[in-house]
């Protein structure tokens, strides 16, 4: 007697799963396509689909775990068997092809498309809605999406009879496959239709409106559903993702919500104290500058930065100041400024050098 679990490879206790994937190694191993001078080879494949066909039944396997043999093993059981076809295709599906019946096209969803698109930081900030343009592919209006000229129609294909698949012979069985020729819609146009060549689709220009929220920034994806290509065999059609990338400004750098400015002040303004008028994203806001102000000094102006997406308050603007020096002056300004620098004198020079020799006499100490 046979012992099929030793032609497979398994134990006696092994689960379905176990004898499903011994059986797929092994059927591949030997299956006489891959060993066409080797009948030996044949003999084992013909032994391991025994086997699995024995052992996939939970019926046949308790009977010959019992007795040693099962109802039916072996009946009808041959080259062409009945029953074989649906194990091969049940282990293997797509690999080797179906055996039997027309396989349809599952329906597949359309591709996904992708739009960059470049938005202002003022239109990041408060949000906008755009209206863009993209080429899809869509049904072909002048045949409906049947690929025919109107008035005629498909014709069944001669070389698969309309059944979308063409069975031959392959080893000691047959397998059928899709039938090259009609592409397994086991029909041929052969009116094609003018406008779209018998694609039965068109690629046009749609019209889509994207609404940009508040917020967002370069890198965000906006995701729209249903407006990608179209399905494939009456499947759903892909998504549309908006990639944004916000352009620089002139005045104002970003950072996550913050807003950063530099604002240039006169020494004089600097050195006596001002008020200045401070441009933001929704208008003017004054900021008083205290006398003495260095340059690089920072001043915040809170809420005045990048609405924080989900509407979670806003970030600052931060303004630092920098002292304009002047490249040119008129001769009343030299003046002035001679005049500045003998009442002046060298206090400032004298302070620093005053702050150095306590630093070094401080460390020979």
């Amino acid at each position: 007697m046979k012992d099929y679990y030793e032609i497979l490879g398994v134990s006696r206790d092994a689960s379905d799963a176990e004898i499903k994937k011994a059986f797929r190694q092994l059927a591949l191993k030997y299956h006489p396509d891959r060993n066409p001078a080797d009948n030996t080879a044949e003999e084992k494949f013909k032994e391991v689909n025994e086997a699995y066909s024995c052992l996939s039944n939970p019926e046949k396997r308790n009977n010959y775990d019992r007795f040693g043999t099962a109802e039916g093993i072996g009946a009808g059981f041959g080259p062409f068997g009945a029953g074989f076809g649906d194990i091969f295709e049940d282990v293997f599906g797509d690999f080797f092809g179906t055996f039997s019946g027309r396989r349809r096209p599952r329906p597949t969803k359309g591709n996904d498309l992708r739009y960059d698109l470049d938005i202002t930081l003022m239109e990041a900030a408060f949000g906008i809605e755009k209206e863009i343009e993209i080429p899809k592919w869509e049904n072909c209006s002048e045949c409906d999406g049947s690929g025919s000229a109107p008035g005629k129609g498909p014709k069944t294909c001669s070389h698969c009879k309309g059944a979308g698949q063409v069975r031959f012979q392959q080893g000691f069985f047959s397998i059928s496959k899709t039938c090259q020729k009609c592409g397994g819609t086991g029909q041929i146009i052969t009116d094609p239709c003018k406008v779209c060549n018998g694609q039965g689709k068109v690629k046009k220009q749609k019209t889509i409106q994207v609404n940009v929220p508040a917020g967002v920034d370069t890198g965000a994806r906006l995701r729209i559903s249903g407006e990608g290509e179209m399905g494939f065999h009456s499947g759903p059609p892909g998504d549309l993702y908006i990639f944004l990338n916000v352009e620089d400004h002139p005045f104002f750098k970003r950072e996550g919500s913050d807003l950063y400015c530099d604002f240039p002040l006169s020494f004089p303004q600097a050195a006596l104290g001002t008020e200045i008028e401070v441009p933001t994203l929704d208008g003017v806001s004054k900021l008083k500058i205290p006398a003495g102000t260095p340059s690089g000094r920072i001043f915040y102006l809170k809420g005045k930065g990048i609405q924080r997406l989900g509407g979670h308050g806003k970030g600052d603007q931060i303004v630092r100041i920098y002292i304009d020096v002047p490249k040119k002056l008129t001769q009343r300004q030299k003046e002035l400024l001679e005049e500045f620098a003998q009442i002046n004198g060298d206090e400032v020079a004298k302070s620093f050098k005053d702050k150095l020799k306590d630093l070094f006499t401080g460390a020979e100490k």
